[in-house]
Formats: structure tokens, sequence, C-alpha cells
């Protein structure tokens, strides 16, 4: 029987994360022995065939080395400038390591609202594609000098699932300092045991995970997790691998069995069911048990008559989080009234509508080609 590492060796198209711990040396700014390493070792991946995008941390910590700054900053502002700082000397280095191997490189800055919006999406995605059948490997990273605190990432682990969703990626692999994800702390109990291989949905995993932040990034084994279970969505498989072994990216290839492998459990999503799950939520709308029931197993529309509750401010058009009685989240789906409209119709057939509010925009509050069932 195949083992699941072994299944990685037909795979084609990799997204590849490098966070801070491994790409900086702390007060020194970038390890450009690093840099040169990972180039090299995508210069072999793709010579075996293999279609590589990259996702990196690092600019605000080349940045804060470049600024003297000792201490990653919590203001908005300074992040804001020390990325911008650290981003040219960043993507440099990437750029002339690659060029040693005659590989071009493209620079590929994201906020989370590109991937919101719809046409931003589709442009953010047919460029990545475009890139890839020209045999440029995109370089991707959060763009922090101008996204503003309500649509930063957090952590490039989430952009780096974004990003394999965005590409149809086969795997994604997240380099980070630790060899995989253990069933408990390893820098504190010298027993534990690393996780071989798990299905991603599995609970077991998120007390494993816990959670946690060094002090130039902002992920931890929690989010790494969470972009495993992100990136499934589309189909890939998530391999939490070290990234201090030279080895183990070309180990990885040949299906040798290193690093945590998380594999998808649940049917791909489609792209645009992705995209839903990319938007912020504006509000949330509770549904009494028929609605929940009707939009679970039947994949009905939600309907005005359902709703027994609309929290917050949203326009039309906007993400709304759909929940059970107990708060309990059912799916997520574009609104197509706005709060003070919900509210007013909620409770009523779709036929009063056109009375309630002097005109009729759609008969559903959230059409069913727009929700996505979570739960």
């Amino acid at each position: 029987m195949i083992s699941p590492h072994q299944q990685l060796v037909n795979t084609k198209r990799w997204v590849i994360k490098i966070g801070s711990a491994l790409l900086t040396r702390v007060g020194e700014g970038l390890d450009y022995d690093r840099i040169r390493w990972l180039s090299g070792e995508i210069a072999e991946l793709r010579a075996q065939g293999k279609e590589v995008v990259l996702v990196t941390s690092g600019s605000v910590s080349a940045g804060m080395q470049q600024l003297g700054w000792t201490n990653r900053p919590h203001a908005l502002h300074q992040l804001q400038a020390a990325a911008s700082v650290g981003q040219m000397k960043l993507i440099q280095a990437y750029a002339s390591e690659c060029k040693h191997h005659d590989i071009h490189t493209a620079q590929i800055l994201l906020t989370h609202s590109d991937l919101s919006d719809r046409g931003r999406y589709l442009n953010a995605r047919s460029v990545l594609h475009t890139l890839l059948e020209m045999g440029v490997l995109p370089v991707v990273n959060e763009n922090d000098t101008i996204a503003t605190e309500e649509i930063r990432f957090g952590d490039n682990d989430t952009l780096a699932a974004m990003t394999a969703n965005l590409v149809e990626a086969d795997v994604l692999v997240i380099l980070t300092d630790q060899n995989g994800l253990y069933d408990s702390d390893p820098r504190m109990n010298p027993d534990a045991r690393m996780i071989a291989a798990s299905a991603a949905s599995n609970p077991a995993l998120d007390d494993m995970a816990g959670a946690g932040t060094g002090s130039l990034g902002r992920g931890g084994m929690a989010t790494k997790l969470l972009a495993a279970r992100r990136a499934a969505r589309s189909g890939a498989v998530t391999v939490i691998l070290s990234g201090q072994d030279p080895e183990n990216l070309r180990h990885l290839a040949a299906g040798v069995g290193v690093g945590t492998l998380l594999w998808p459990d649940n049917e791909p999503m489609t792209a645009r069911q992705q995209w839903l799950l990319g938007h912020i939520p504006k509000g949330r709308i509770s549904l009494d048990d028929g609605a929940v029931s009707v939009i679970r197993q039947q994949g009905r529309s939600v309907l005005a008559v359902g709703v027994k509750a609309v929290d917050g401010k949203f326009s039309r058009g906007d993400l709304v989080v759909c929940t059970d009685l107990s708060g309990l989240e059912v799916g997520r789906g574009l609104v197509n009234y706005n709060d003070e409209e919900a509210r007013r119709i909620m409770g009523h057939a779709s036929r009063d509508i056109e009375a309630l509010l002097g005109y009729l925009d759609d008969p559903e509050l959230v059409n069913r080609d727009n929700l996505v069932i979570t739960s």
C-alpha cells in the first residue's frame, strides 16, 4: 500500500511557505544562506517538473534590521514602515539567488481585500496561473505596507493556504523551525511524539497544535493547522516540515516520510465556494430549526421567513454568517438586503417583502448559489 508521503511523488503544483523564524537571524536581518538554499531546492523541484509558488515572510524583520529596531513594533504604521523598507531587500535577495538557476521571479503582494473582491480575486488567480505557465516563480507576500488592521491576513500561513486555493495546488508545504506537529510541545516534553500523518479535520489535532507566537513572527502551530484545513478545501495536502534540514524538500518530493502530512478528507469545494469563505463576515443572521434543516439537507436558499434575529451592520452583497438558534455556525453567504431591510422582513414570507419595503430585489435573503454550508 502506498503511504500518504509516497503519493506526493507524482504531484505537480506546490506552494511553499517559509516564515520569519527561518529567514531571519535575530538582530542580523535576512539569512542569505537560507535564501540561497531555498532557491536551490526550488530549482531542483522545478527540474523534476513541479510548478512552485513561494509564499515568504521576512519583510518586516528585514526592515527592522535596516532600521536598527530590536523589538517587533505593535503599531500598524510602524509595521508598515518596516515592511516597506524590508520588502526591497527580501525580493532582491530572492531575485539574485534564483537568477543563478536561470529562474525568473515575480513579486505578488496581496491583502485580504484583494481576495474578498470577486474581480480582484479572479485577476490574482489569472496572473498566478499565467506566471506558472510562463515558467516564472511567483514570490507572494502580504502587502503589509498598505494593509489595514481589519483586512490583514494576520499570518502568512493563512496567506499560503489561500494561495494554494487560488492556484489549485496539489501540495502546500509549510517550512518551520520544528520537525512537524507533535502531540505535545517538544521544547517542554522530551518524550513528545511527532505526528507523521493525519486527516486535516482530525479534532484531536487542535489540542496538539496549541497556540503561540515568536518574537519575529505572528504564526504558531495553531495557525498552521488552520491553514492546512483551509488548503484542504481545494483538495491540497499540507506538509508541516522543518526548514532547517537542507535535504527535507528533496526527501519530501521523493516520497520520504518527513514532516507531518495532513491530508484532505472532505469533498473539495468549488473555486466560488472557496472565494466566499475568504470574505470577512460583516454580520450574523440566526435561523430557526426549519430553515437550518432545509439549507443543510436540501441545499435551499435562506428565506426571510426563517430568520429569527439579525446582528451587525452590513450592506447588500456583504458576507454574513448564518447560525442556528444556539449560535452554532451553519453557513456563510452573500446577503441580498442590508441589515435594516433584513430586520424589517425577517419572519415574513417572500411574497410580503415588496409590501414591507416598497420594492423587491430578490425573493431570497441569501441565494443558495451564494451560500456555503460550513457545518
